[in-house]
């Protein structure tokens, strides 16, 4: 079964708002603070320093408010336009803490969305203004229009960058719904093709075991009770074993028990001497190992074909030919029975006609090539070609 490929973490629905460059901001604006306010209270009078200092510590607190409400999700305009309030006297009334500004723009901006968040970038950048050119005595125009046209571009750079994380945000969640949906896909694909495999194991085995033991016993009940009958019954019997046998190995592995661990020519001819005991092999070529899947197909092929000759070929003999090519490995399964015309088969149906099919499907999903040459009266030939040399992952070529 394919295994789906592993998924990226959902993107969550509101991402955290604090990250390391808000943690930089607020830091940034505690260093200025403090900066701003040791240089106003020594370039002025004490009198003077205690009502700005007082208004710069309550924009202080108010900024540790919103900051924290902010990275909880719920600022708050309430809050927010205190703080903008409370920093326009202040910024105004002591230019000194002009340069504060800018970690107060980043928080409206992250705090408010919409208009509120142009309106608080907006009057923190007035209020900028105002105080720098009453600095100047009202002397300098560029103390006026600096702070302004600073403001503006920070929005047009803080909206781009905006646009464009939600931008990545949406292109993640699309690539993860995306990727969910192909796991799923896989996930049944892998179903149906897991379904299909374990249908041709069952044919493959259980199947036609049961087939060829109702068989035998039909066969022994009409000659009942002279001895062949009883030889029928012992060959039902055994035949019923060796079926439970591979019905408990489905259940677990899905594997031939006493098969695969034996050489590739003896597992061949004991599966096809349980449905014809007079069956024969021949070999050609130098032996050698194949791959696991490979020698799977080719012992799941022969079962099928055997019990098809037992079971509608009029004949108990077979000749199974194996051939080891450079690159190939190849088995023909010939029996001199009745024969039939492939192309007037009947399709599967409840009474059977799989077996062919989940042959030539087993064969050829492993890269082989499949064909069946039969006509009434001249018997049939199933012949298989499969590659036989193993790839790094362990199946076949």
């Amino acid at each position: 079964m394919t295994s789906a490929a592993p998924l990226p973490p959902a993107v969550p629905a509101a991402l955290p708002r604090l990250g390391a460059i808000d943690t930089a901001v607020h830091a940034g604006f505690a260093v200025l603070l403090v900066a701003s306010a040791v240089r106003y209270a020594m370039r002025h009078a004490p009198a003077d320093n205690l009502m700005v200092l007082c208004i710069a510590l309550a924009a202080c607190l108010l900024y540790a408010v919103v900051a924290v409400r902010t990275r909880r999700g719920r600022p708050g305009l309430a809050w927010m336009a205190a703080l903008v309030t409370v920093w326009a006297v202040l910024v105004i009334a002591a230019p000194s803490f002009a340069w504060c500004s800018f970690a107060l723009f980043f928080l409206g901006r992250s705090a408010m969305s919409g208009a509120a968040g142009y309106a608080a970038a907006g009057v923190t950048a007035a209020a900028t203004a105002a105080g720098l050119f009453r600095l100047s005595d009202g002397t300098d125009v560029a103390m006026l229009l600096g702070p302004l046209a600073v403001g503006v571009m920070l929005t047009l750079v803080y909206d781009r960058i905006s646009r464009d994380a939600e931008e990545q945000r949406r292109l993640h969640a699309e690539v993860s719904a995306t990727q969910g949906r192909l796991a799923a896909s896989e996930r049944r694909a892998g179903t149906i093709a897991e379904r299909e495999r374990v249908s041709r194991e069952i044919h493959d085995t259980v199947t036609q075991g049961l087939a060829s033991s109702l068989l035998l016993l039909e066969a022994a009940g009409r000659s009942w009770p002279s001895p062949a009958a009883h030889d029928g019954v012992q060959q039902a019997t055994s035949l019923l074993r060796s079926n439970l046998a591979e019905t408990r190995s489905l259940v677990h592995e899905l594997a031939s028990p006493g098969l695969e661990g034996s050489p590739l020519e003896e597992s061949l001819l004991v599966a096809a001497r349980q449905y014809l005991p007079a069956a024969r092999l021949l070999v050609t070529g130098d032996s050698r190992p194949v791959p696991a899947d490979v020698r799977h197909a080719l012992l799941r092929v022969v079962q099928s074909a055997a019990s098809n000759v037992r079971l509608h070929a009029s004949t108990e003999t077979a000749t199974m030919t194996l051939g080891f090519l450079p690159e190939a490995v190849t088995l023909d399964i010939y029996d001199d029975g009745a024969g039939f015309d492939p192309a007037a088969a009947a399709p599967p149906s409840d009474a059977g006609g799989y077996g062919l099919r989940a042959m030539r499907r087993r064969v050829e999903q492993l890269g082989g090539t499949f064909s069946v040459e039969s006509s009434p009266g001249q018997g049939t030939i199933v012949a298989a070609q499969l590659p036989a040399a193993a790839r790094e992952d362990g199946t076949s070529a």
